[in-house]
């Protein structure tokens, strides 16, 4: 019985990741994270000059080109919200809410 051999080819594992099929996929799960980050934001009370619109502000992108090296497909989750980094991250005086983090913990399996 002969040993199975396996040769990697760089040039076809490149095509591979910059594929339609993995660059799906990367949007199917930031979708999910989409998702979940929309049913757990925060809507503001009646305080809010504009409630509800952290919750409605979310958006996803992806590209076949993405990364560190630009050799891959990637899908990212953002929020347009002008307020956003204060409320994923806090302030000194509002707690931070972590709502892409808690959002990709759950939604990025």
């Amino acid at each position: 019985m002969r040993d199975a051999k396996f040769r990697m080819s760089k040039r076809g594992v490149g095509q591979l990741l910059r594929s339609e099929q993995v660059e799906a996929e990367m949007l199917r799960r930031a979708n999910v994270i989409k998702g979940v980050a929309e049913s757990i934001a925060p809507v503001g009370g009646a305080g809010d000059p504009h409630p509800g619109q952290y919750k409605a502000s979310f958006y996803v992108t992806s590209r076949k080109r993405g990364g560190r090296r630009r050799d891959r497909a990637v899908a990212a989750v953002g929020n347009s919200a002008p307020y956003a980094r204060w409320i994923e991250f806090g302030t000194e005086t509002v707690r931070a809410h972590h709502v892409l983090l808690r959002a990709t913990r759950v939604g990025g399996r």
